[in-house]
Formats: C-alpha cells, sequence, structure tokens
C-alpha cells in the first residue's frame, strides 16, 4: 500500500510544479531561477544520500538517475542564469545596466 501512496504524491507533486512553472511570468523568471538553483543544489545531496545507502537495487539505481537529473538541473540553471545576466552588462564587461536603454526609455529622443 505504501508504494501507491508514494506513487500517487510523486503524480500530484509533478501536475502541481508542471502547473506552477508554466504561469511564472518572464520578469520573474531571473530570480526564481537563482532561487531554484539552490534548492536544485540540496535535491542534488539527497540524491546523492539516497545513490550511496545501498538499501536495494532499486533505490541504487533511482538515486544514480535522480543524481543525473540533479546534475542537469543545477549546471543548466547556472548557465542560463549567466546568459541573462549577460545581457545586462556593457561590452567592457562592467556589470551595469547600459545608460542608452535608460536614454532610450525616457524618450528624449536622443541616440547615443
Amino acid at each position: 500500500m505504501l508504494p501507491i501512496i508514494q506513487l500517487y504524491v510523486f503524480v500530484l507533486a509533478a501536475i502541481v510544479g508542471y502547473q506552477v512553472i508554466t504561469r511564472v511570468p518572464p520578469l520573474l523568471h531571473t530570480p526564481l531561477m537563482s532561487a531554484t538553483n539552490a534548492i536544485s543544489g540540496i535535491s542534488l545531496v539527497g540524491s546523492l544520500i539516497a545513490a550511496g545507502s545501498r538499501h536495494n537495487t532499486v533505490s541504487t539505481v533511482l538515486g544514480t538517475v535522480a543524481v543525473v537529473a540533479a546534475t542537469i538541473n543545477v549546471v543548466g540553471g547556472f548557465l542560463i542564469t549567466n546568459r541573462m545576466l549577460k545581457m545586462f552588462q556593457r561590452d567592457g564587461g562592467s556589470g551595469r545596466a547600459p545608460a542608452a536603454s535608460a536614454a532610450g526609455a525616457a524618450g528624449d529622443g536622443k541616440r547615443s
């Protein structure tokens, strides 16, 4: 009975997670991506523990799959966040937002 309940919780969590993620507005994507990278790091540690626990073969295989999935998630998340943050840097790499975009948003008609 217990594995059926665990499967039910897993499927329900997957459905709710998908619904929540698809409804995130683009403006909040980068801050949420940083937070989820930290959570994915925690899940990576948990999956490493599950993979190395040696309870049975199923837990080792599922733990290994979880390690691979969490690693891909963490690395991909950092790559995407880094790429998005590079959009706000100048060519010199100072890390500040370009002044031309602020002047263009003000609508004063000047071009730089």
